[in-house]
């Protein structure tokens, strides 16, 4: 079966599924058909069906927290507010008062807020699918509520004690009218068919974006009269001859996203809190009307501490809970994010080949703009870049770099700095302005720097510092990156002339250990042994002079361990022995690195080796042949400054 065959059955089954859970049928059938076989998962509230989405969606981790595979492959380096989120609907499920308060999302832009509710409903919508997430509402219901709210008040407390569980939350006014006038008060008769969340169906997901605040209308939220069934039903108070169009009616028995809320009107923000906080809306002519809906609404920095700065809001903000979502400071994470976004691009963006440090040198900036600004030296910044994306960095202990990444992480960091945006705006403009199907890390680093310095709204003494930031990623990163590549490529390329450099050491330790002279292979004299090219191979791994001897011991004691059990001893035999001498060679063979920038023409032998570690960088380390090519031209020019 080929890919194509493969997808359209995919399509086929999916269809399928979605076949096969539909029923319908009178209230009195739900109760004797559906109700028991899982009462409870019937009457759950909407912050426990969006908690058994998460569960349902993910995996408990072996510290307790709960793992969501929904916002795996979407969200990035931003764990600890995806916990808090998780966190908030577990408490709220629970039945605490954290359920009676409204979830703000609050962060910078381009954080990942509007992609983390994007997955909740996506979530929702494809658990509402499944039998663990069905659910059952009233036919026609413009509130999809639950059937369960045609149990009388008076026979509730029988219901709990047959079924085991609390029914919550009164009819609708136009279910009840429709009770009333079609039914004859028989809601035995009431039409129940299973729903399932759709925002695009205006079924479960609602979604409010603010305008003009000065032509926004409250009926956008709750609703207003339908003149066109005023004359059908002979009155404007008859809940039929209502609009149930608004965005709060849409999102019941699920979640409602308020988009940036602190730009709506005071009244918007009372009559959300107010259903938060009671699960009742008021609208004219009616009663209240019960509505179960989680309300998750996010902002930017901005708008909330202008928020702030209002203490009439200290009411508002005392009904929020406020999770916040910064930036990663893990470099690795954010190079993911920009990963996701190219291929989310259009393909000739896609098709553009970049060298393998591109992404993460891009992120190493971004991170740098986005940590605390303080007094710290070039090195030390980078050290904490390394420390936020688990690196292990000389001096620095576990212990203290947990301390730097939790507690001790300054309260503004990741609040501010470039956001992926402006990194991907950069990226795009250089593959624009490129006459290649190829971008290399420096080509990036430039259009940054150009997008910096064009930047209107970066004032010029951030602009100088955030210039600086690029120029300690390329020093501090890039050059270690593309000189260990080079470094493996050049060493795999030049591999018996290191397998020769392992029997010279080893020949020159067993003849030093032994205390007897070496016979030279060529003019066959006898010599003592090379103690200059031993400690020049031993320093490069940080031996010292008092540790040289126990070093070389122990890898004598490897090598005749080897030769006992019948086995060569090679270069994967001892993992600080090979390290040591790969750099060894690569300090010899600096003189072929220079060959490939000199005007003077190489000779066929060099010219081959060079062309089998370009090949190497290719086919093992995700350069293409113009990357492969400047990236030994830049190596070269670093080791001509040295």
């Amino acid at each position: 079966m080929d890919q194509r065959e493969l997808y359209r059955e995919q399509l086929h089954a999916f269809t399928r599924q979605h076949r096969a859970g539909h029923w319908s049928g009178s209230f009195a059938q739900f109760m004797e058909q559906v109700l028991p076989a899982a009462p409870c998962q019937f009457a759950r509230s909407s912050h426990q069906y969006i908690w058994d989405m998460l569960c349902w969606s993910g995996q408990q981790g072996e510290d307790g927290k709960l793992r969501c595979t929904l916002f795996a492959d979407e969200l990035f380096g931003i764990d600890d507010a995806l916990a808090r989120v998780a966190d908030y609907f577990k408490a709220a499920a629970a039945g605490s008062e954290v359920g009676r308060r409204l979830l703000l999302l609050l962060g910078p832009p381009s954080g990942g807020k509007s992609t983390l509710v994007i997955r909740l409903k996506r979530g929702l919508e494809e658990y509402s699918y499944t039998d663990a997430g069905a659910l059952f509402g009233i036919a026609g219901c413009p509130v999809h509520e639950s059937p369960l709210h045609l149990v009388p008040h008076t026979m509730r407390s029988g219901f709990r004690e047959t079924y085991g569980v609390e029914v919550a939350g009164e009819l609708c006014p136009h279910c009840r009218a429709r009770l009333e006038h079609e039914l004859n008060g028989d809601f035995l008769r009431m039409p129940v068919e299973r729903i399932f969340i759709s925002e695009a169906g205006r079924s479960g997901v609602g979604t409010y974006a603010p305008h003009d605040p000065n032509t926004a209308d409250i009926a956008d939220l709750v609703g207003s009269v339908d003149l066109s069934k005023v004359a059908e039903f002979g009155d404007e108070g008859d809940p039929r001859a209502w609009s149930w169009s608004g965005a709060v009616y849409a999102a019941s028995r699920g979640m409602l996203e308020m988009i940036e809320i602190l730009k709506v009107k005071r009244e918007f923000l009372y009559l959300l809190l107010t259903l938060t906080q009671e699960k009742n809306v008021k609208v004219a002519r009616f009663p209240l009307i019960y509505l179960d809906e989680t309300i998750l609404a996010h902002t930017n920095l901005a708008e909330f501490r202008k928020f702030l700065q209002e203490s009439e809001n200290e009411g508002l903000l005392d009904r929020m809970v406020i999770v916040q979502v910064p930036y990663t400071l893990n470099y690795r994470e954010e190079a993911r994010i920009y990963h996701k976004l190219i291929l989310a691009a259009a393909p000739a963006f896609r098709s553009v080949h970049l060298d393998p440090h591109v992404l993460h040198a891009a992120a190493v900036f971004a991170v740098l703009t986005r940590l605390h600004e303080g007094e710290e030296r070039d090195g030390e910044l980078a050290k904490r870049v390394r420390i936020h994306a688990g690196e292990d960095v000389d001096g620095v202990h576990q212990a203290e770099a947990q301390r730097i990444r939790g507690k001790d992480r300054a309260p503004d960091e990741g609040l501010s700095g470039v956001s992926p945006r402006f990194v991907i705006n950069a990226l795009s403009n250089a593959i624009i302005q490129s006459h290649r199907s190829s971008l290399t890390t420096m080509d990036l680093l430039l259009a940054l720097k150009d997008g910096i310095e064009s930047d209107a709204r970066i004032e010029s003494a951030r602009k100088r510092k955030w210039v600086d930031y690029l120029v300690l990623t390329r020093k501090d990163f890039y050059n270690r990156w593309v000189k260990e590549d080079v470094h493996k490529a050049l060493f795999v390329s030049f591999e018996q002339e290191v397998e020769e450099l392992l029997g010279k050491y080893l020949d020159e330790v067993e003849a030093m250990l032994d205390n007897r002279q070496v016979k030279d292979p060529i003019t066959c004299e006898e010599r003592r042994p090379d103690e200059r090219f031993l400690r020049a191979v031993e320093e490069k791994i940080a031996i010292s002079d008092s540790g040289k001897q126990s070093f070389r011991q122990e890898v004598v004691r490897k090598a005749m361990s080897a030769y006992k059990r019948g086995q060569p001893f090679g270069l994967g035999s001892h993992a600080q022995l090979r390290d040591a001498l790969q750099q060894y060679l690569f300090e010899q063979r600096r003189d072929v690195l220079r060959l490939v920038s000199s005007s003077k023409r190489p000779d066929d032998d060099v010219r081959a080796k060079i062309s089998a570690v370009e090949d190497r960088l290719v086919d093992e380390y995700g350069y293409d042949s113009h990357g492969a090519r400047e990236a030994l031209n830049y190596v070269t020019t670093l080791l001509a400054q040295e």
